[in-house]
């Protein structure tokens, strides 16, 4: 990270700063992009000495290794503004109900830089979309940023030595690294045509399972038996008293 430190260009350069070994342009950020670097209000700041470096102009260039700012109109403070993309962290897009979206990270700050390390080791970093394209910018900032936590994995070191040597990765081009892709190399397999499962047709029993249906037929056959029998006393019982009468 540094501040006044990114060398610029001639006019007619393809880009207005010097690349570095192997490094190529992501994104250009559209124009008026406002920069402001200062101490996170969240962190204790009671014993930190304040700090605030502004620009209100300027257009981000964000490349396969480090965010650069380039002001509009150079003042003063601010002439060229860089960090390693791995010197930030915590990055996010806020939306304001009112006023222009803001991409905010919070900033790791390196010996020599131009920007004094607090007590809590990290500045805030906030860059002013205010003609759009916040969450664009982010997007490709996310998927540089990851393909090059790839290549620090790959060649085995740690965070802080991935923040000190972060020029010194190797990611030529974004073409280094493998692109996902959804297409397998493996042969397709074809479906395995299974038989249908046809059901088998079975005739209803023409008797009900003993022992769910059958007491409840005993019980009825029981009751009509019980009703034709004192049906049969009275036809019987009448007869009887017709016979004995003079």
């Amino acid at each position: 990270m540094s501040v006044n430190w990114v060398l610029l260009s001639p006019t007619a350069s393809k880009t207005p700063y010097t690349p570095l070994p192997s490094e190529t342009t992501v994104l250009t950020s559209p124009p008026r992009i406002s920069l402001s670097i200062s101490i996170p209000s969240h962190y204790p700041a009671k014993q930190q000495q304040p700090y605030s470096l502004t620009h209100p102009s300027g257009t981000v260039y964000l490349t396969n290794r480090r965010i650069i700012y380039l002001p509009d109109k150079p003042s003063a403070t601010v002439q060229s503004f860089a960090a390693p993309i791995l010197n930030l962290h915590d990055s996010h897009v806020t939306a304001p109900f009112f006023g222009p979206n803001a991409w905010i990270a919070l900033l790791q700050p390196v010996q020599g830089g131009g920007i004094p390390t607090p007590s809590g080791g990290v500045v805030e970093l906030k860059l002013t979309f205010k003609e759009g394209g916040a969450f664009d910018f982010h997007t490709a900032y996310e998927r540089v940023r990851e393909r090059l936590l790839q290549a620090v994995e790959v060649a085995g070191m740690d965070g802080d030595q991935a923040s000190g040597a972060n020029s010194n990765v190797h990611v030529a081009g974004m073409e280094d690294l493998p692109v996902y892709s959804e297409v397998s190399d493996q042969p397709l397999v074809s479906p395995v045509a299974r038989p249908l499962e046809v059901p088998l047709h079975t005739e209803a029993p023409s008797e009900p399972p003993p022992a769910y249906e059958a007491p409840e037929t005993d019980e009825l056959q029981g009751e009509v038996e019980r009703r034709l029998g004192e049906e049969e006393r009275e036809v019987w019982g009448g007869e009887s008293s017709t016979t004995r009468a003079p």
